[in-house]
Parts: C-alpha cells; sequence; structure tokens
C-alpha cells in the first residue's frame, strides 16, 4: 500500500508540472475563440492552482490500475469516478462551467463519452498487440515442433 501512495505522489508531482503549461494554452484558447480579454489576479491563481492539482490527480491516478488485489472494472470505475469529479470540481471552481442542471449534464455526458472512447480506442490497441504476440508465440512453438 505504501509503494502504491508513493508511486501516486512520485506520479502526480511529475504530471502537475504540466498544470500551468495547459492553463496557459486554455487561456490562449479562451482568448481566441471565447473572447477573453483580461483576467484578473485571483481568476489566475485559482486556475494555476486548480489546475495543478487535477494535474497532480490525474497523473497518479493511473497507479490504481498497479493495484494486483483490485479487479479491473473496479479500477476503470474508480479512476473515471475520481477523473469525473475531478475535471467537474476545478470547471465550476474556474466558472469554465455554470452551476446548473443542464450544463453538468452536457459535462456529464462529453466526460462519459470521451472516456469510453479513449477506453475503446486502449482496448483495441492492446487487444491487437496481444494478438500479434500470440502469433509470434505460435510461430516459434511451430517452429521448435518442426
Amino acid at each position: 500500500m505504501r509503494k502504491n501512495i508513493l508511486e501516486f505522489i512520485r506520479r502526480g508531482l511529475i504530471a502537475c508540472g504540466f498544470g500551468p503549461m495547459i492553463l496557459a494554452v486554455l487561456y490562449l484558447i479562451l482568448q481566441n475563440q471565447a473572447g477573453l480579454e483580461t483576467l484578473t489576479v485571483n481568476q489566475v491563481c485559482i486556475g494555476i492552482f486548480s489546475i495543478s492539482a487535477l494535474a497532480f490527480i490525474a497523473g497518479g491516478m493511473n497507479v490504481v490500475y498497479q493495484i494486483e488485489q483490485l479487479p479491473l472494472m473496479w479500477a476503470i470505475l474508480i479512476h473515471g469516478c475520481v477523473l469525473y469529479f475531478s475535471y467537474l470540481g476545478t470547471y465550476l471552481v474556474n466558472d469554465w462551467l455554470e452551476w446548473g442542471k443542464a450544463p453538468i449534464l452536457v459535462f456529464t455526458g462529453i466526460f462519459v463519452l470521451g472516456y469510453l472512447a479513449v477506453w475503446a480506442v486502449i482496448y483495441s490497441l492492446t487487444r491487437r498487440n496481444t494478438e500479434r504476440i500470440n502469433m509470434a508465440l505460435r510461430e516459434k512453438q511451430q517452429k521448435i515442433i518442426d
């Protein structure tokens, strides 16, 4: 357990260094697309802290897949829920998402679809790689038999 916590912290610290860079890109996009002209010091500070915390959590959460006692579906569920609430909280704290039933439902739908799309890609790549490895093993076994 201690090893997983230390790994979470290590991964989180690596990832949280990218938080301010991501925020800078996000603010540039908001400036160009949404007409964002100025930010208060408070908005910048909250943005830096919240995005750094989000990056720390997102970076560290991959440790959940290393916990051998945890079934994969539980790991995926825990990972998805923690990321969902982390992103939702960050968006709400920074006023990038309005408080209300409709905006949160739209955000939830987009998050779930995005999360499922990422997992579909991961699943298909893993399956393809596994099939390729199994085929190579079968070929080696056949050469040994012949």
